[in-house]
């Protein structure tokens, strides 16, 4: 699985540690969204390894593939900010593109010099985004059928990489699994993504920037719930198929913004007033896609998967975890993060998987921080499952 320092991959490696046998290898870049004390609990196990790399690096990540030969590879690192795509779009070109076909091309190497029982049992499962469909209307949901239409490099990059990997399938026979996730969030959530942002900025006073009048909408999915499904796939997965995870959980992000100030509200009052006197209203992004929403019944219909997380619930674990563990978002830079960004805050708000403030970040000093390198290339690989 890659991204393995990064949100969703350190969730996984997390759960794989500590409620199964597996052995888990991680390798990342720890470029800024990376984030090794996201892995501090497991960091110490037997069955962890860590590797610092770059997937785009063949000859590192075949010297990997020898050493720990992964009965399974979990593919999540990617360039994902959409705003940063807009400035910057030749990251995400050589990251999700030509990163994952060096990752391809190794892995079939791999499978390929693999004894034919564990040839059989092999599996590249592909991490990716329910942005690659495009938007939706006020009806309708994407399904693993749905038309792909991506809006943004980012999106446009993810979906180039989705058809690499449906390609390797049907011509060299590698066994694939593809993903499709709607917006995740929870814990040891990098925090410039809009959830977190929003509950550090409340609690330091800070403006709570929303693009244009918040009406966009996402379906929002915990990441433990996330993680419960990817495991699932990457076990009981039919190579070649596709399956779109979401949280049943649509809201607007003024409503998610809303909630937050709520919750802040309840758990830590501010003295100055309500939370939601910080929400402030600014100007849209280009091309900021209306509504994104997934159709999950595949996934439980045919591997028994259901989110056990409501958004009330899941955003409340959300924020008592960041109130319980300043520690760790401080560790990440959120103050410098904040600061450095509020100028671009002015004009620019953060969603679930969009980095966002790092391009004022840059201008900052951000690329130095001792917790943020500024580019991702995670990859962890999974063997033995």
């Amino acid at each position: 699985m890659t991204g393995g320092a990064g949100f969703i991959g350190s969730a996984v490696a997390r759960k794989l540690i500590a409620e199964t046998g597996h052995s888990v290898c991680v390798v990342d870049k720890l470029t800024y969204a990376g984030n090794m004390a996201s892995l501090a609990s497991v960091s110490r196990d037997a069955r962890f390894r860590f590797e610092k790399a770059d997937i785009g690096d063949g000859e590192r990540m075949r010297a990997i593939f020898a050493s720990f030969s992964p009965d399974i590879v979990m593919h999540l690192a990617a360039e994902s900010h959409v705003d940063r795509s807009i400035d910057g779009p030749a990251a995400f070109i050589d990251t999700n593109i030509v990163g994952s076909f060096v990752l391809l091309q190794e892995a079939l190497r791999h499978w390929r010099w693999l004894a034919p029982e564990r040839r059989e049992r092999f599996r590249f499962h592909h991490i990716s985004t329910d942005e690659v469909f495009g938007s939706l209307g006020a009806e309708g949901f994407f399904r693993e059928d749905t038309a792909y239409q991506p809006t943004s490099p980012y999106s446009a990059s993810k979906a180039a990489s989705d058809h690499l990997v449906r390609a390797w399938h049907h011509t060299y026979g590698l066994p694939v699994l593809v993903t499709n996730c709607s917006n995740n969030y929870g814990p040891y959530h990098f925090p410039e993504k809009l959830i977190p942002l929003m509950i550090i900025n409340g609690l330091e006073g800070k403006p709570l920037p929303v693009y244009g009048n918040g009406a966009n909408v996402r379906d929002w999915l915990y990441v433990d719930d996330h993680a419960d499904a990817l495991l699932m796939v990457a076990e009981q997965g039919v190579p070649g198929e596709t399956y779109a995870i979401g949280g049943h959980n649509e809201m607007a992000n003024i409503d998610v913004v809303r909630s937050i100030c709520a919750l802040l509200d309840e758990l830590r009052p501010d003295a100055a007033g309500p939370h939601e006197r910080l929400i402030s209203y600014v100007t849209d992004r280009p091309g900021h896609d209306a509504r994104y929403a997934i159709d999950a019944a595949k996934i439980g219909r045919e591997l028994g998967w259901a989110p056990k997380q409501s958004f009330a619930s899941g955003l409340r674990r959300t924020v008592e975890w960041y109130l319980a563990n300043a520690g760790w978002w401080s560790a990440s830079g959120p103050a410098s993060i904040a600061a450095s960004g509020s100028a671009r805050a002015d004009r620019r708000q953060p969603e679930d998987r969009e980095h966002a403030a790092c391009r004022s970040n840059r201008a900052a000093g951000c690329e130095d921080h001792p917790a943020e390198e500024i580019r991702r290339s995670s990859r962890l690989l999974f063997g033995d499952l």
